[in-house]
């Protein structure tokens, strides 16, 4: 089994903003799971309006990379599949309702984010876009 789902990479001064639901131990980037034919723009723009209240401009979102790994909390051998985007936004982002807290986190903050963010925050320190 495998859980599809997006998330937008928005990097400033070498950190990435991370957002952390109510009542979750654990940051996650901004995203999540497509509704029934919503195409990838679509549903990362929805969920990131939802999240953050703020909206992607259309232009600027760009494909970065998809992993994969072992999603939290759930059984042996179900994966997450994240699909990640860069975008530029309107406004200054705010957590909603559903999202307890955001923060600019780099490789310091490792232990505080879900395993499959772990394995992105490594790609991105190895392409030296983050601390």
């Amino acid at each position: 089994m495998e859980i599809d789902k997006l998330a937008l990479i928005s990097i400033s001064d070498k950190k990435v903003l991370m957002t952390r639901s109510k009542g979750k131990p654990l940051f996650y980037l901004p995203g999540g799971k497509r509704e029934m034919k919503e195409t990838d723009f679509q549903a990362l723009k929805r969920e990131v309006s939802e999240e953050l209240k703020v909206d992607l401009i259309d232009t600027s979102i760009k494909y970065m990379n998809t992993f994969k790994t072992q999603a939290d909390g759930k059984p042996v051998g179900v994966l997450v599949k994240m699909t990640c985007y860069t975008a530029n936004y309107i406004d200054e982002p705010i957590a909603s309702s559903e999202i307890e807290e955001i923060q600019w986190m780099d490789m310091s903050h490792y232990e505080e984010i879900a395993e499959v963010d772990k394995m992105i925050f490594e790609y991105l320190k190895l392409k030296q876009l983050i601390r």
